[in-house]
Order: structure tokens, then sequence, then C-alpha cells
């Protein structure tokens, strides 16, 4: 689902490049799989950001530990070298009533804002637009390999089986004059992200479900090579640099301990991702 949605998005200047890829082993979590991409959303980027930063510094450095049903990503970027996202997940087999599921102290909980993310329902907003949209009535969807669908009015209470993705969302971005509206211009951006691969993660089901993980990868590996294919590698102004950066913070960065992760291929095919709930918060609310 994810290598799908990253093909649909990739032109011959923008796209995924998977810079590695392999499993990792962690004495707290046990066994995953770490990888690391590079982001090239130039096009993307707001206009108000472009008034005084250039395309370029949509070109972002991901870094994600998957360890199902735990999962972390770290976003960077090299052009703003102090700004930070992490997405802190965890993946249970209920109803989205579980509180607290990442152990926030009070003084956290006190601050976090939390919004569920019906995937029965549909935005038409800026992000939404700029994330794309699935245009399948999961109303009317019905998957022909399980039989799960549609989704009508309460699907959350009649139907079985049901996961939600609780995800926690930090930003740190700390910029005098602009480091606030880039937050909320990033929660807003995530929210629509996160909605839209789920949309798409229930409406393709019957392209992935029964997948093995070693088919995934396998997929990976190929689709990879199709993205290198595809992108055209340029340089205009800095953006050489840029992407040197991103290699080199790559190479050179010494990695913290993974607290987790699962890509939604991965997911227990007893389960499926249906609702998500959001944590959000300012820098100095959430801290990672």
């Amino acid at each position: 689902m994810v290598m799908k949605m990253q093909k649909q998005n990739t032109t011959s200047t923008e796209g995924v490049e998977i810079v590695e890829s392999r499993p990792f082993e962690d004495d707290v979590f046990g066994k995953g799989h770490y990888s690391s991409k590079i982001y090239r959303l130039q096009s993307k980027a707001p206009g108000w950001l472009t008034t005084f930063a250039p395309a370029e510094a949509l070109i972002m450095q991901e870094e994600a530990w998957n360890a199902y049903p735990r999962c972390k990503t770290v976003i960077k970027c090299p052009y703003f070298t102090k700004f930070q996202l992490t997405v802190e997940t965890v993946h249970r087999a209920d109803k989205g009533d579980s509180d607290n599921v990442h152990g926030l102290s009070k003084a956290q909980l006190a601050t976090r804002d939390v919004e569920i993310v019906d995937i029965a329902s549909s935005a038409r907003d800026y992000w939404s637009y700029i994330v794309g949209t699935n245009n399948t009535d999961l109303s009317q969807f019905t998957s022909a390999k399980t039989g799960r669908g549609p989704l009508l009015e309460g699907w959350q209470d009649k139907s079985d089986p049901v996961m939600t993705a609780y995800k926690l969302v930090t930003i740190d971005a700390p910029y005098w004059g602009f480091g606030n509206k880039l937050e909320q211009a990033l929660l807003l951006g995530e929210r629509a992200l996160f909605l839209e691969s789920h949309r798409n993660c229930f409406s393709w089901i019957d392209e992935w479900f029964g997948m093995t993980v070693e088919r995934i990868h396998e997929s990976e590996r190929h689709r990879n090579s199709e993205y290198k294919s595809m992108l055209t590698y340029f340089q205009i102004n800095d953006t050489s640099s840029v992407l040197n950066d991103c290699y080199s913070m790559l190479q050179t960065q010494e990695l913290g301990r993974p607290i987790l992760v699962k890509s939604l291929e991965d997911f227990d095919q007893r389960l499926l991702p249906e609702s998500e709930e959001i944590y959000s918060g300012q820098r100095a609310q959430l801290s990672a």
C-alpha cells in the first residue's frame, strides 16, 4: 500500500528513494525492520513557505523502525536543520477506546489534543488535494477476498475485526516568525496523510491481503529500482548540496534506540487499521 502510494506520486523530478532497508534487533523491542528514505516533495511546499525558502526545502530524510505492533518514524530536513517530526504508533485491536497507550506524563496529557480520524469519511481541503484523494465510496465497497465492508454509519461498533492506530505526533520547528505556522501546517498535512493512507489500505485490501513480509520486501526492492529509473537527478542552485547533506546525514548519523515500527503492508492479516487516533501538540508539550 505504501509502495503504491509512493509510485503514484513519483514524477521525473520528485518521488521517494529508499536508501536503506534492513532488519534490526533491539534488546527491548525485539526484531523489526529499519528503513531510511529520501522524499523529494518540492511541488508540495505551501505558497507562504516558498516566499522565503526554496522549493528544495521540501527534500526530506525519513528513518523508520518497524516492530509491529509499535512503530516510530522520524523525519528531518537538511535545509531546516533544527526541524524534526516524529510519529510514534501503537496498533491495538480495539475500537479506539484505549487511553494513554503511549504512556504520557500527567503534564503531557493535560496539553494533549486528541482527534479521531474515521476512514469512512473524506476531506476536501488544501492538504487532501496535495496528498491525493481516494474517491472510493467505502459505504459501497466490499472486499472480494475478505468480505469486509461496506463501511456504513456506525461501522466501528458493528464491524469485526477492527484495528485502531494510535499515533503520537510531535513536531519541533524552533524557528522565530514561522515555526508555529509550520507546525500547524504539518499537523494538518499529517492528518490528511493518515486519512488518505488508511482509506487506501482498506480499499486496496484485495491487493495486499495474504502477502508475506518477504514478498513485500521483494516488491519494495523492485519498485525502488523503478523509482531510481523514473527520477531525473538534477542540479538547480543549491539542490545538489541539499541532497549531499541528506546522504551525509544518513551515513553518519548515530541512530538512537528504536522505539518501534511496521508499515501497513505488514499488518496482522486478521486485523485492519480501520480507525485512527492522533495525539498532537507543540514541541514543548509532547517531547519524544
